[in-house]
């Protein structure tokens, strides 16, 4: 928050690119359109070409989309005063993926903006199981392969939150279109779906900035950028310090904040690929799921301190 204040001040024109996209609702319409086509081109497809289908072709769609829920649930399509046509453009966002997952990673995303890093809190940060076990090459291959299984496990166990009505709503829409899927067009359509969804957020060239985004690949750093071709394809998800400082910026936007302040960003270290990202992360005993900044929980320490 010192940072953006800093900046805000110092560049007010950075204040200038914050609001909505008008653009970015009919990219997300256009992702949409294309991912239930591709969904429809696969229904008599043989199990090997659909699966091959859903990791080199579907996958980049829907992942995309997976990016394109994260800038919604930070108001990009409407702006901040329209939140509920938000968080309804989210659900129709969220259909291509197979998996309800849009109005409960905004109300989990959000902490992770406020309370990055903080144990038991952050559901972005690993938990201490997945820290024990995934610790060496094959283990973290493993880790990697079960990214969306993390993502979607580890709010539910270190912070659970009761799901509220959009939520509800957001599980009953997505299962009246994966059935109308399969009853339409059958169940290898949905299957492609679901796979275009956990296969490109594993082990997958686009899932890259997942582990690009907190892990410490230098000492002392919590949050790191990418700047590379997988930006135009994610909606500029590779600039995340940008995003981090200024979360109400437009991905579309976020390549200006590091041209205005460049002091700010050119010195701290980044990424040019998340190939090599992954990689790295497998291959290099410093780095695994343990590799985070981590802050104390303030109201678990204050309780683990009261007498017995």
């Amino acid at each position: 928050m010192c940072v953006q204040n800093t900046q805000k001040s110092k560049y007010p024109e950075i204040k200038r690119l914050m609001g909505s996209d008008p653009l970015f609702k009919y990219e997300i319409l256009f992702l949409v359109v294309a991912q239930f086509t591709l969904t429809f081109l696969v229904r008599d497809a043989c199990w090997t070409t659909l699966l091959l289908s859903a990791y080199f072709i579907g996958a980049f769609p829907s992942h995309a989309l997976i990016v394109g829920v994260h800038d919604i649930c930070h108001n990009i399509p409407f702006g901040n005063g329209r939140p509920l046509l938000n968080r309804l453009f989210g659900i129709l966002a969220n259909l291509p993926t197979g998996i309800p997952s849009s109005i409960a990673f905004k109300k989990y995303h959000l902490l992770h903006h406020r309370y990055m890093g903080v144990e038991e809190i952050d559901p972005d940060l690993p938990t201490g199981f997945e820290a024990r076990i995934f610790y060496n090459s094959i283990t973290k291959l493993v880790w990697v392969i079960l990214q969306p299984f993390w993502y979607a496990l580890r709010p539910l166990v270190i912070n659970p939150l009761p799901p509220n009505g959009l939520e509800i709503l957001n599980i009953v829409v997505q299962f009246v279109v994966n059935c109308a899927v399969v009853y339409y067009w059958g169940a290898k359509s949905l299957v492609f779906m679901v796979s275009s969804t956990i296969l490109g957020a594993g082990l997958h060239p686009m899932a890259g900035h997942f582990i690009a985004e907190h892990y410490m690949f230098e000492e002392g750093f919590e949050t790191y950028s990418y700047y590379g071709p997988g930006n135009y394809l994610t909606f500029n998800v590779g600039y995340h310090n940008e995003h981090h400082d200024f979360p109400s910026i437009p991905g579309s936007k976020l390549p200006f904040v590091r041209k205005i302040a460049a002091e700010y960003y050119d010195n701290l270290p980044y990424h040019t690929s998340w190939i090599k990202v992954i990689w790295d992360f497998i291959t290099d005993p410093r780095i695994g799921p343990y590799a985070r900044v981590k802050r104390p929980n303030a109201k678990k320490a204050k309780r683990d301190e009261l007498p017995e």
